[in-house]
């Protein structure tokens, strides 16, 4: 991965674009990484990876709720109780 100092980036913003197309290019400001610039097509990539995983994680979790004996009306009540 490559690395670009915040002024650097700023200065050669142009080239940072071009080099983000090709891997992730990343930021550091004091010597702490502050940002790391993707194409779009990486940014639309990981959303996706991302999303999908969720979705995953939200229905195995469903699963197991339903297993374990919730209903969609002890939820509610769960829900809905300001104790």
């Amino acid at each position: 991965m490559q690395t670009l100092t915040a002024n650097e980036a700023k200065t050669r913003f142009g080239e940072f674009i071009d080099m983000a197309q090709r891997e992730p290019v990343r930021v550091m400001r004091h010597e702490r990484v502050v940002g790391v610039m993707v194409s779009a097509q990486d940014y639309d990539a990981m959303r996706q990876f991302y999303a999908n995983r969720l979705q995953h994680t939200l229905a195995a979790t469903g699963q197991q709720a339903a297993q374990n004996g919730l209903t969609e009306d002890t939820l509610t009540n769960l829900l809905a109780d300001e104790s």
